[in-house]
């Protein structure tokens, strides 16, 4: 992994600044190795961290995710101009950062196809990282999220490497081992321009003592990354797994035309999936889809069929707010109120399909759901 230049290397020992503002008033325990094991139950994954609390994708999110206890953080990865791995949800970054806001950066703005897609808005791979690093971030929803939009502006965009230090120092602190869930963001595109990423997330994760034996799972959309990480890491490497994210049935992976995730979920296309990941990370409407009033339908066998080809079941994404509730959960205070009530029944109707994982944007939450009746 070519390493971002020294300014710009984030000193944990000083990432009391940052939790403060994340969390409010928050004393640091005294750094210890990790002692316990996540727990042989169901995980909890916090979604870019705690997005529907801070901007996402923020060592401010993965704080209050850690902090609320997720088992495993999620930082999804894309690359910048001089090849270093940071962390957005997308290459495009006009909704995430101020970049809209740096007139040095207006002529940047452009149009681009990214898997079939045309996209237009900044992107990361026009970015260097000392650039990148001028930005701050925002919130993605902010008509949804405006408690979390008040942090805009106080987050830097970080790298992969200062997300896996940073995780490495809380697990250290909390006595906790802590969990990463990397996703490799459109892989085909990116090594078609030049900047393929595979190789430097496993360097990345060699290179550190922690994610040397932390749980780590690899994720991604496409196929043919996997397939390759398969390939270098082995049949069972001690601490990495690979997960094949699956969207709606009709859709497809970016680099396999032809091939849809609905023959990817079906009892063969499950054992194909089988050769090369360890799990799968379904919509949740792929496992209880919804009818057509908005009401939690009849399960599908996906959970059955996934564990009975050796799959574990990591489905995305649940979220706290009205808007985004099947409608028997939904209270009357608007779509975009937080619903804790409501989000915490449909977890746990989900959990009782016998699913391994999940994705959530309010940790706390998911946690709730997974330790309290």
């Amino acid at each position: 992994m070519t390493p971002p230049t020294a300014p710009y290397r984030t000193r944990f020992v000083l990432c009391s600044g940052i939790l403060a503002l994340a969390l409010g008033t928050f004393a640091m325990p005294t750094p210890s190795a990790p002692t316990r094991p996540i727990a042989a139950k169901v995980l909890v994954i916090g979604h870019r961290g705690a997005s529907a609390l801070r901007p996402e994708h923020t060592l401010a999110s993965y704080a209050v995710a850690i902090r609320d206890g997720a088992d495993f953080v999620e930082p999804d990865l894309v690359a910048t101009k001089d090849g270093v791995l940071v962390v957005r949800h997308e290459n495009e970054i006009g909704g995430t950062t101020d970049v809209a806001a740096h007139p040095e950066f207006a002529a940047r703005r452009t149009t681009k196809t990214v898997d079939g897609q045309s996209v237009s808005g900044w992107f990361t791979e026009d970015f260097t990282l000392a650039e990148l690093k001028t930005l701050r971030a925002r919130e993605r929803l902010p008509e949804v999220r405006g408690a979390s939009a008040r942090y805009d502006g106080q987050f830097a965009v970080p790298t992969f490497e200062e997300t896996i230090e940073f995780v490495a120092a809380e697990a250290s602190a909390r006595g906790r081992v802590i969990g990463i869930i990397p996703e490799i963001k459109h892989s085909t595109y990116f090594r078609s321009i030049g900047l393929p990423m595979e190789d430097k997330v496993l360097a990345a994760l060699a290179a550190h003592a922690y994610t040397r034996t932390a749980p780590v799972e690899i994720q991604s959309f496409e196929v043919g990354n996997l397939k390759y990480l398969r390939a270098k890491l082995g049949r069972h490497p001690p601490n990495v797994r690979l997960l094949q994210l699956m969207e709606e049935a009709g859709e497809g992976p970016a680099d396999a035309p032809g091939t849809t995730y609905g023959q990817m979920m079906t009892p063969a296309g499950l054992a194909v999936v089988a050769g090369y990941a360890d799990a799968i990370g379904p919509s949740t409407r792929s496992i209880i889809p919804l009818a057509p009033d908005g009401r939690l339908a009849a399960p599908t066998s996906l959970v059955r069929d996934a564990h009975a080809a050796g799959l574990a079941v990591h489905p995305y994404t649940f979220r706290p707010e009205n808007r985004f509730l099947a409608q028997e959960f939904r209270n009357a205070a608007g779509p975009d109120a937080r619903n804790e009530a409501g989000s915490l029944a449909e977890i746990r109707r989900y959990l009782a399909t016998g699913i391994d994982a999940f994705f959530t944007d309010d940790p706390a939450l998911g946690r709730r759901a997974v330790d309290t009746p």
